[in-house]
C-alpha cells in the first residue's frame, strides 16, 4: 500500500490573526488574506456600523456618531470575547476613525477595556499599530491620506491623534476619489498621493481608512515616491504579526512595502496592549 499524501488544509498555521470590522466591509479581511503567506490564516469578527447599508452602501461623507457607537460597549466587547474565545494568536481592530474620535489616550482606555475580554490574546487597532511603524521606519514627518467618506473635521482628528502620540503631521485630508469603495482603483489613488501628498514631502505616508483599497499600490508607490508607503490594512497586519510572535512570518512577506523588513521598538507583550499580551 502506497504512503497516504494529505495535501494542504489550514490546520498546521504558524499563526492565527483575528480581525474586527464593521458588519458591512470586506476590505480588512480582504487585505489581510493578500498579504499572509501560506501558513498564517485570518479570522473574522463582525459589528454592527450604522453608517454602511447592506452591500456595503455609505452616504458620501459618514456621520460621527455611528463610529463612536462602533466602539461603545457591549456589541464591540462581545464580538473580541467571541474572537477570542477561538485559539487565536493576536486579535487587530480593523477600523481606524474610532480611534481618531478617541484621541490617543481614548484609544489606550478602549484597549484596556478590551482586554478584559480577550482572555490574554494580545490586542492592537489601525493607528496604534501605525504609530509603531512610523517609529520603527524612523519616520517623524507624516503625512494622512484618508478616505473620502471622511469629513474635514474627522480628517483633523486623526492628525491630532497622530500629533499626540509626538509625529509631525504635514499634511492630511480626505482623498479626492469617489467616496465608493467599489470605484475606488489603485490607479486612481497613486495618481492622488502622487500629485496631493508627495509635493509636502513627507517621511513617510499613511493611507487610513480600512475599507479603502490600496495594498496592492504600496511596493509601486515606494519605488516612486522613495519614502515609505503604509496603509490601514498593511500596518495593522505588520503589527498583528508581531504581536503574534510571527516575526519570521513577516519577514517573509516582501511585496507589500518596507514596513515588513523591519520591527516594533520591542516584540512580544509590552508591544501591544499592557493587560493583553488600530479603531
Amino acid at each position: 500500500m502506497t504512503q497516504f499524501q494529505a495535501r494542504e488544509d489550514g490546520w498546521a498555521a504558524t499563526a492565527r490573526v483575528g480581525v474586527v470590522v464593521p458588519h458591512a466591509d470586506v476590505g480588512p479581511e480582504t487585505e489581510l488574506q493578500a498579504m499572509a503567506p501560506r501558513d498564517v490564516s485570518v479570522h473574522g469578527s463582525r459589528v454592527h456600523f450604522g453608517a454602511m447599508r447592506p452591500g456595503g452602501e455609505m452616504d458620501p461623507k459618514i456621520p460621527h456618531d455611528p463610529v463612536r457607537a462602533f466602539i461603545d460597549p457591549p456589541f464591540i466587547d462581545d464580538a473580541v470575547e467571541l474572537l477570542a474565545a477561538s485559539p487565536l494568536d493576536s486579535i487587530a481592530l480593523g477600523f481606524t476613525s474610532s480611534a481618531y474620535v478617541l484621541g490617543a489616550d481614548g484609544e489606550q482606555k478602549l484597549f484596556e477595556r478590551l482586554a478584559e475580554r480577550t482572555r490574554g490574546i494580545p490586542l492592537t487597532g489601525t493607528t496604534h499599530a501605525a504609530a509603531a511603524g512610523f517609529t520603527a521606519l524612523g519616520a517623524e514627518r507624516i503625512a494622512l491620506v484618508n478616505p473620502p467618506w471622511f469629513d474635514d473635521e474627522l480628517s483633523a482628528l486623526g492628525a491630532s491623534y497622530f500629533d499626540e502620540r509626538g509625529f509631525d503631521v504635514v499634511h492630511h485630508a480626505p482623498c479626492g476619489l469617489p467616496s465608493n469603495q467599489k470605484l475606488i482603483t489603485p490607479e486612481a489613488l497613486v495618481h492622488w498621493i502622487e500629485t496631493a501628498v508627495a509635493p509636502h514631502q513627507p517621511q513617510a505616508v499613511l493611507v487610513a481608512g480600512n475599507g479603502i483599497r490600496a495594498v496592492g499600490t504600496i511596493a509601486g508607490l515606494e519605488e516612486r515616491l522613495g519614502f515609505p508607503v503604509l496603509t490601514a490594512n498593511q500596518v495593522l497586519f505588520w503589527h498583528a504579526l508581531h504581536l503574534a510572535g510571527g516575526s519570521g512570518a513577516a519577514a517573509r512577506i516582501t511585496e507589500y512595502g518596507s514596513l515588513f523588513s523591519v520591527r516594533p521598538e520591542s516584540e512580544g507583550a509590552g508591544m501591544g496592549v499592557a493587560v493583553g499580551a488600530a479603531a
